[in-house]
């Protein structure tokens, strides 16, 4: 799939998140879970489409160490994309997205850390998981 031929509205928020790590995988399924109104579309900073959105907002193709919120044809990284993703997530999370006050600096400073150690933490896949069936449709690089 071309981004050009991808319609970005307004309404649509994607989650671009690196595919071969176990813990934003493992992201990925707690956001599905979580997200009732299925606001959210995937799709990994690997794939074509992944690759191509990078581009268009000016990030590295190389260094995939943020997950990537895009919304309103802006891009938010690190903890700035969490803490927009937790506000529209089921349950008690919206209230996490009160740190969003905090300089960024300070919240990217341990988002950074986790960032740096997630595959000797959480290990490392040889690819990007493919998802199943019933949640085929959240992803757009499939």
């Amino acid at each position: 799939m071309d981004v050009n031929s991808f319609n970005l509205n307004d309404q649509q928020e994607i989650i671009l998140f690196d595919g071969v790590c176990n813990l934003c995988n493992h992201a990925v399924i707690f956001i599905i879970d979580r997200d009732s109104k299925k606001r959210y579309k995937f799709a990994s900073l690997q794939s074509n489409i992944g690759q191509q959105l990078l581009k268009r907002y000016q990030f590295s193709t190389k260094k995939l160490d943020s997950l990537v919120l895009i919304y309103k044809d802006k891009a938010f990284t690190k903890s700035t994309a969490a803490l927009k993703i937790a506000r529209n997530l089921d349950g008690l999370w919206p209230l996490a997205s009160v740190f969003i006050i905090l300089p960024p600096f300070l919240r990217n400073f341990f988002y950074d850390i986790i960032a740096k150690y997630r595959y000797k933490l959480f290990g490392k896949s040889e690819s990007c998981r493919y998802p199943s069936d019933e949640l085929r449709s959240r992803f757009i690089d499939i």
